[in-house]
């Protein structure tokens, strides 16, 4: 059975007696109160968020939902009263101790509420100079009372002040009142004194709590009163304190009863969405077994269509396999008839057309490389004119050389025996001065032809230069024109760059270190690392030797880098680095980054003009006779 069902079987008068059994299960310890941290919960509200109550608000709770509107459940009243008594009774140790009152119930006089103190005959004089004028001197005097505001009122023709003291509203604002006026009697400085010497004025301050006597007097004090205070008895404050707490039980209580209210209906709106959800299941249940069955049947059917045309394709396939086996049989019979000679005709003449055609290609290819021969044999001449050119002007420059030395060691002894016998000789020997003048006019055609000399040696040396840019000049034009032509295959010509490191010693190194996988690519961060330290131009690992009394750069061998890398690595990589070095040292010192260079790779050396122009006269002749084959 249900609970609801429960619940509807009992009515108001079933309470008390239903509440025992969950009380006698609270006390079993099948319900829990009192959680391991100490705090209390509600054990029937198990679905609210808050489960961490004081005492005092878990009883008032559950007195709350005990007596609480008709909306209830007989059920749910009685077991929080069972809950209120089990907190009333065996849980009495957990609830707080009360505070203690400051005021008498039984106390029926009239104060003035807000509490209120006053003090009067207040003046400069007794204040011994303080300035009791200011509002700031009194809150500060009266602070351990809490003042919370003043009120000065000045007598001109007395001379004297009066002050209004405003303190809390509460009951510890109370206390503090009676504190006030007790200080002050305990000085003999209470109103019953004031009124007694006031017909003789003293220098003493005089103050008390203020009641319905100074509310009805005569005065500003009195007037003051009236305006902000009310006459209110201990009684009254506390009927309304008790009015208090009972209008926000009332509220709390029926808050909670729209909480709850609340509850029920979204519990109820979350059973019909749930009935509602499990008949879509249902629904969906149903209509997916259907699709499952229908999609079952459509794959049998396609099944048995897909075989059945499968069938037919190889009835068909069959059929038309015998029809084309006939048509080749009949094909056969019909070449056997045609005329042979017809048909040797047709080759005949096939064939014919065919040499034609190679012929003409053949032809074409002849002159072709007929005018390549004479285009590289041209070069290969002009470029032995121009070496013998070179040599012949470098031979002449050597004459000249020489007999411009030769030259100058004349112009020097003519000049040395000029001034020999111009220093012996006098002016009356006609036959010295006739040699002077002789020797005068050998030394100038000797310094006429030095110029010539000097003027033919510059002309070759400008010519020679010329010829070294045009030489310089073809051979870029050859590395950057024939780079595939000079680098296919294993050729013994071709393009070499200078300053480049050669990967197969690191990847060498590197094969006996690491796995197959690895070992390439770590030979080529390696190796791409020291090309890297090659180019920096800050890295210059050369000393200075003189060989043959000229300075010449060599490696340094103590450099640190290559030491620690040939101590690493080893003999061949750092001399791979060091050729690598070497070779940007010569060619490119102050870039450092990689040159490409015509190379001889069967001797090791640079390749000349004449070289490689011959060797790209055997390519060509050999890819000219791969094309004719």
């Amino acid at each position: 059975m249900s609970s609801s069902d429960e619940e509807s079987d009992l009515s108001e008068s079933e309470i008390n007696e239903y509440k025992e059994k969950p009380y006698e299960e609270l006390r079993s310890g099948k319900y829990k109160v009192k959680g391991p941290n100490g705090c209390l919960r509600c054990p029937f509200c198990a679905g609210k968020k808050k489960q961490d109550y004081k005492y005092k608000d878990l009883l008032q709770h559950a007195t709350g939902v005990g007596k609480g509107s008709a909306n209830r459940s007989v059920k749910q009243k009685a077991n929080h009263v069972a809950l209120a008594k089990y907190l009333e009774i065996d849980l009495a140790d957990e609830a707080e101790p009360l505070p203690q009152r400051a005021v008498a119930p039984e106390d029926n006089n009239l104060y003035c509420w807000p509490w209120t103190g006053i003090v009067v005959n207040v003046s400069k004089d007794n204040a011994n100079g303080t300035a009791v004028e200011e509002e700031d001197y009194w809150l500060k005097r009266f602070s351990k009372y809490e003042a919370q505001e003043v009120k000065i009122f000045c007598d001109d023709k007395s001379r004297t002040s009066q002050v209004v003291i405003k303190l809390k509203s509460d009951w510890n604002g109370y206390k503090n009142a009676i504190l006030f006026e007790n200080a002050f009697e305990a000085e003999c400085h209470s109103k019953k004194e004031w009124i007694a010497e006031r017909s003789s004025p003293s220098s003493h301050v005089y103050g008390w709590f203020a009641k319905v006597d100074d509310y009805q007097a005569e005065g500003a004090v009195g007037y003051y009163l009236r305006e902000t205070r009310q006459l209110k008895t201990i009684t009254d404050l506390l009927q309304e304190e008790k009015r208090d707490k009972d209008k926000i039980l009332s509220n709390l209580t029926n808050e909670l009863d729209l909480k709850n209210e609340n509850l029920s209906a979204l519990q109820t709106r979350f059973n019909e969405k749930n009935l509602s959800l499990s008949r879509m299941i249902e629904e969906k249940d149903t209509l997916h077994r259907a699709f499952y069955e229908e999609s079952r049947k459509m794959q049998r059917l396609a099944r048995e269509h897909v075989q059945r045309v499968l069938h037919e394709q190889e009835t068909l396939n069959s059929e038309l396999e015998k029809k084309k086996k006939q048509l080749d049989s009949w094909n056969r019979e019909l070449n056997k008839r045609e005329v042979l000679t017809e048909r040797e005709k047709q080759k005949l003449d096939e064939e014919k057309k065919r040499n034609d055609e190679r012929n003409s290609s053949l032809e074409m290819a002849s002159k072709e490389q007929k005018k390549a021969d004479e285009n590289v044999l041209r070069l290969i001449e002009e470029h032995k004119r121009e070496k013998e050119a070179a040599l012949q002007k470098i031979l002449e420059l050597e004459k000249d050389i020489d007999a411009k030395q030769k030259l100058e060691m004349e112009i020097q002894e003519l000049k040395g025996k000029l001034d020999v016998m111009e220093h012996m000789g006098g002016d009356d020997d006609s036959a010295v001065q006739e040699k002077i003048k002789e020797m005068k006019e050998q030394l100038d055609e000797k310094i006429e032809d030095m110029k010539d000399l000097d003027e033919m040696n510059n002309a070759l040396v400008l010519k020679e230069r010329q010829s070294n840019d045009e030489l310089q000049e073809a051979r870029k034009l050859l590395i950057q024109g024939l780079k595939d032509l000079l680098n296919s295959g294993r050729s013994h010509i071709g393009i070499k760059r200078m300053g480049e490191i050669d990967q197969k010693p690191f990847q060498n190194a590197c094969k006996q270190r690491y796995s197959s996988e690895e070992a390439d690519v770590k030979a080529l961060e390696l190796c791409s690392l020291w090309q890297e330290k090659v180019k920096d131009p800050n890295w210059h690992p050369f000393r200075m030797i003189t060989i043959h009394e000229k300075l010449e750069e060599i490696i340094n061998e103590d450099d640190e880098e290559l030491s620690k890398l040939k101590e690493e690595w080893g003999e061949e990589i750092c001399a791979a680095v060091t050729k690598a070095l070497e070779e940007v040292n010569e060619y490119n010192p102050s870039g450092r980054y990689v040159i490409p260079e015509l190379w001889n790779f069967k001797e090791g050396r640079k390749a000349t003009l004449k070289e490689v122009v011959s060797f790209i006269f055997k390519q060509l002749k050999t890819h000219k006779r791969k094309r004719h084959d």
